[in-house]
């Protein structure tokens, strides 16, 4: 397996980096509740998923 002569310098590696960010999550609004929730996921205010409700939120 090949070895590097040379060490890199610390701005070459901090260049290669650069592309390495974190992504704003993405967010989509509950058809039941109208809340901001995550995409795929069971809303948590209402506990509704693709328009059953799956989970049973106390005190609503």
């Amino acid at each position: 397996m090949p070895l590097p002569k040379r060490r890199h310098s610390k701005t070459r590696g901090r260049k290669r980096r650069t592309h390495y960010k974190m992504a704003v999550p993405t967010r989509s609004i509950c058809p039941q509740c109208r809340e901001v929730k995550m995409p795929h996921q069971v809303c948590l205010k209402c506990g509704y998923y693709k328009g059953r409700e799956v989970i049973a939120i106390e005190g609503e």
